[in-house]
């Protein structure tokens, strides 16, 4: 999967979702950019990468490979109980897919950060 330039749309629709959660702020596009959003609530405060998904369908393994490198940065992250770093994946069709980025895995989770397996815990 290329980095390429930001995904315009996707990045314009997931500001509404951000703003649900929190206060959004927005980084600056460049080379090193490893987030495009910070969500700051009271807990947690999240890093959320906003990419274009072709295959939006595709099982969770196939899509860890094909963002790898975004999973990558995003782990750069420093985190606890009150950071968190996420993947928001858009397709073409407006189709939406949210991932927690943890150390070794992605957790599909809902808009609202909260994990879509019932029981299990996200920290």
């Amino acid at each position: 999967m290329s980095r390429g330039p930001r995904p315009h749309r996707a990045l314009a629709e997931a500001i509404p979702i951000a703003k649900a959660r929190g206060i959004v702020q927005l980084a600056l596009s460049g080379p090193e950019r490893i987030f495009d959003i910070a969500i700051i609530s009271k807990i947690p405060v999240t890093f959320a990468r906003v990419m274009f998904a072709p295959e939006i369908l595709a099982t969770t393994r196939q899509l860890a490979n094909d963002f790898k490198e975004e999973i990558a940065q995003l782990r750069i992250v420093a985190r606890d109980a009150a950071i968190t770093a996420e993947l928001w994946l858009r397709s073409k069709h407006g189709t939406w897919r949210f991932f927690l980025v943890t150390p070794n895995s992605l957790v599909e989770i809902d808009r609202e950060g909260k994990s879509l397996i019932p029981g299990q815990t996200i920290a």
